[in-house]
């Protein structure tokens, strides 16, 4: 098996979050975002995050690049010379260089680039703040990525607001690629752009992990794209990881009430496959008061009193499958077709 690049451990992140009708002293309220979050990204391959929204992927991607500081928790990074540090812990000159192998490419192209930077701006200056570099120097390597980027160099000159989203998007990857990163947290990086542009981008993506022999981080709501350009898939619900597994078998069986729920919103295209969407009941819960036992029991078909009262821990229950739920090896969970 391919080695492990990052090993999160225990990772936890609180939020103190002050009520709005609350008076001027009142203690404000904890909110457990992510909470025990453990999993082994593998160097090479591309490790979707999913969850509806608010279940804690886009906290959890800006934690791991130190976007965010983490309440607790490790995050075991292993370096080109085979070297394990904990990311998060790292302070200074030793920080700031091993950031370098870490770059994100964030969800909305408009916000993301300085309106007031032109795009060869854009995608030197991280080249500019971390290397003594000349002129010439800079001008070759932003050439050369912009283009395997799909940008033409007549474009270097402009501004962000004279492209369409998908090119101020190919304009994010660039910049994240300038620094020649082993891993890049792309959090909902098609999200924003039209459904032709999205497959694009995609293709880009897959090309450039090939050619680069970059590590991705892919988190979306879109179970459709992930389907594709997925080796493994993490569900996330309420700020725990519910459900791990290689793609293929995740798509085909999962083992989850939840992730069953999720796959039956994907649009299948074979005309007798079961299109029937299952749709939860009750409200989503709420973070800063969450439901005893298991989290997901309140909009779970399957409930029993011990789902009330004891909370499923992340066990493997295949090779490489692992599933937080008391019946997991019991329910036969209908998934979709994985081409």
């Amino acid at each position: 098996m391919t080695k492990a690049m990052l090993d999160v451990v225990g990772l936890n992140k609180e939020f103190q979050v002050k009520p709005k009708s609350a008076k001027l002293f009142a203690k404000p309220t904890k909110v457990q975002v992510l909470s025990d979050i453990s999993f082994e990204l593998y160097e090479g391959e591309t490790l979707s995050i999913v969850g509806e929204s608010g279940c804690g992927k886009t906290t959890l991607g800006r934690c791991l690049v130190k976007g965010i500081p983490a309440t607790t928790g490790q995050v075991i990074y292993r370096t080109e010379e085979e070297e394990r540090v904990d990311f998060l812990k790292l302070k200074g000159k030793e920080a700031k260089r091993l950031r370098r192998d870490i770059q994100m490419i964030f969800q909305d192209p408009y916000s993301s680039l300085s309106p007031r930077m032109s795009v060869f701006d854009i995608i030197s200056e991280p080249l500019v703040a971390n290397f003594k570099l000349s002129r010439s120097e800079v001008e070759e390597r932003v050439k050369d990525i912009a283009e395997k980027a799909g940008l033409n160099a007549s474009y270097l000159r402009r501004y962000p607001h004279a492209f369409s989203g998908g090119q101020r998007q190919r304009i994010a990857i660039a910049r994240a690629l300038i620094m020649k990163p082993r891993l890049i947290v792309c959090d909902e990086a098609v999200s924003a752009l039209d459904v032709s542009i999205q497959a694009q981008i995609i293709n880009l993506l897959k090309d450039l992990q090939e050619q680069f022999k970059i590590t991705y981080l892919f988190i979306s709501h879109d179970l459709s794209i992930v389907q594709n350009i997925s080796d493994r898939v993490a569900v996330m619900h309420l700020g725990r990881i519910v459900e791990l597994a290689p793609t293929k078998a995740l798509f085909a069986g999962p083992k989850h009430p939840y992730t069953e729920a999720l796959m039956s919103a994907v649009p299948q295209p074979d005309p007798e496959a079961d299109h029937s969407r299952i749709i939860l009941d009750g409200e989503v819960p709420n973070p800063a008061h969450p439901p005893s036992g298991c989290h997901f029991h309140p909009r779970c078909a399957y409930r029993t009193e011990k789902c009330e009262l004891q909370s499923p821990e992340l066990r493997e229950i295949a090779d490489g499958h692992s599933v937080a739920c008391h019946y997991a090896e019991q329910l036969n969970l209908r998934g979709v077709r994985h081409d």
